[in-house]
């Protein structure tokens, strides 16, 4: 008996349940650190009033923000190569710390100087936070299994979106705005603690290759020089002014500049040849626009509800839960089918076809839309997105060797990241060009002053016909806005439908080393 006992025990098989608990720990950290990047954004707008206030230096404010985007875009790639070269868990423990000295000295700032270069220090941080989570988690979790955690990173977004708001409002007007900024110190040491006793990661030797400093110099120029156009276009500058023209003439010629240096590169920054996979070409196209429409959304939605439905501005984030919700739940879902199916074409393709019938039934909305009308259109928005959010990444990571896993996930993050800066302007252009216009129509030479952006409170003591015309003049913004939104969304749709279905990879060998290509990646190689 004790022999067959024996023998049936050797033949059971072993549970994997320690080994999925320390994945979930792990992700848990993870997703502490990812959430410090989505929260300071939204914290710090909230308090963004009482710092002028208290620093003043109006004229100035938008380099706050414009700064930390600055080196959040311009250093994603460089932390992604600088993982895959060095070793992940140390480079992005170290973009933690970054962070976090970043915030520590974003709260001390006795100026707005002051307080736009240590945003500057923050956002460099923040540029490794979300390539290195993303990149973790692909060394860690085969692209097979990862759809059961896509419900967690879509849980955190949706966090952050709500809670940002909420939390900046309390911790601003109870503890003063610089806690705005220290509240990161206690999540971010948290995730400092569990990353180093629970990240356990296959040691990378360190390539003998120099960095390939120019590339990353003329990639940081062009980058730089892209987002000050978005930034600054129509707002500071007009479009055709020469300020605009240089910084795009800039731009062109530090990007050529880049593709030239990195086909000759020891190790490029980004490896061009990972763009001759069709697959991670594609959605990296899908990535833009779905960045592209998801913060224009974040942008318009709550100055509808709040300037034409009469909404509270206290509750900002709440009024993004429809879309949020089903962003968050379709997400798990598709993460979950495609777990167990291996299959993920479809989701790309439904999720444009939603993201653009969203928004084009966003476009329809006018001053007579109800907030239940709104927030069915904005589930829809979200559902689209939930489908796009987390496959793009996916099947990006899938379609290159696990060498290249840094890469391509910073890659893909920076392609979001400049859609999110094009969307942003080009719609908040068209926002503005269409509210300033209807009201110079039908509120008179004085309601021109009014700003595109009053708030409800305001609103109420504009006078009655003015308020109608104001209200009307934001509809007609969003209208706008969310039609070209609708119109550029159709590229990402026409790009699903070329993606091919790649067999995922499954769980890698215990015994492979962490740079060994799989066989899959490599067959996927070619266009």
């Amino acid at each position: 008996m004790a022999d067959l006992k024996k023998a049936a025990d050797s033949t059971a098989p072993v549970k994997p349940e320690p080994q999925a608990r320390s994945v979930r720990v792990v992700i848990l950290a993870l997703m502490i650190a990812m959430l410090l990047a989505m929260l300071d954004n939204l914290i710090v707008g909230t308090a963004m009033p009482t710092i002028v206030g208290d620093l003043g230096g109006m004229e100035h404010l938008s380099w706050v923000v414009t700064s930390y985007t600055l080196a959040t875009a311009a250093s994603t790639p460089i932390w992604g190569k600088l993982g895959d070269m060095y070793g992940r868990k140390g480079i992005f423990l170290a973009s933690i710390v970054i962070f976090l000295i970043g915030s520590v000295l974003s709260g001390m700032a006795q100026d707005m100087n002051q307080l736009i270069g240590f945003r500057a220090i923050q956002g460099l941080g923040a540029g490794g936070l979300m390539v290195g989570v993303m990149a973790i988690i692909g060394d860690l979790v085969p692209p097979r299994e990862r759809g059961k955690y896509q419900g967690m990173m879509a849980g955190v977004m949706a966090i952050a979106m709500i809670g940002g708001p909420l939390v900046g409002g309390t911790i601003t007007d109870h503890l003063g705005w610089r806690w705005s900024f220290y509240i990161n110190l206690p999540l971010g040491v948290v995730a400092l603690a569990m990353v180093t006793a629970v990240l356990h990661l296959p040691k990378t030797q360190r390539r003998k290759a120099q960095v390939d400093y120019l590339g990353a110099a003329l990639l940081t120029v062009g980058i730089t020089a892209i987002v000050l156009v978005t930034t600054w276009g129509g707002t500071e500058y007009a479009w055709s002014s020469a300020v605009i023209m240089e910084l795009i003439a800039l731009g062109v010629v530090s990007l050529v500049g880049f593709v030239l240096v990195e086909t000759k590169a020891a190790e490029p920054i980004i490896p061009l040849h990972i763009f001759r996979n069709l697959n991670f070409t594609l959605m990296s196209v899908i990535g833009f626009m779905a960045g592209f429409v998801m913060f224009g959304a974040v942008l318009f939605l709550p100055l509808f509800q709040q300037s034409v439905q009469g909404a509270s501005a206290t509750n900002s984030g709440l009024l993004l839960l429809p879309m949020l919700l089903a962003m968050m739940i379709v997400s798990l879902i598709a993460g979950r089918v495609t777990t167990s199916t291996g299959k993920y074409k479809i989701f790309p393709i439904v999720g444009s076809a939603l993201m653009v019938t969203g928004l084009f039934l966003l476009a329809q909305m006018d001053t007579g839309t109800t907030e239940l009308i709104s927030g069915l259109y904005m589930a829809v928005l979200g559902a689209g997105m939930g489908f796009l959010m987390q496959i793009t990444m996916l099947v990006a990571q899938n379609s290159v060797e696990l060498k290249d896993m840094g890469v391509a996930s910073s890659a893909t993050t920076l392609f979001r990241t400049l859609g999110s800066s094009f969307g942003v302007a080009i719609m908040g252009a068209l926002f503005t060009g269409r509210v300033q216009d209807e009201m110079a129509a039908r509120g008179g030479a004085g309601a021109t002053e009014k700003s595109a952006q009053l708030d409800a409170a305001s609103l109420q003591k504009l006078p009655v016909p003015v308020r109608e015309a104001y209200e009307f003049a934001v509809a007609s913004g969003t209208h706008i806005a969310f039609l070209v939104g609708g119109s550029v969304a159709v590229i990402a749709l026409v790009a699903a439908f070329f993606v091919k279905e790649v067999p995922l990879r499954g769980a890698a060998s215990p015994a492979a080393p962490a740079d060994e290509p799989s066989p899959t990646a490599k067959e996927s190689q070619t266009v």
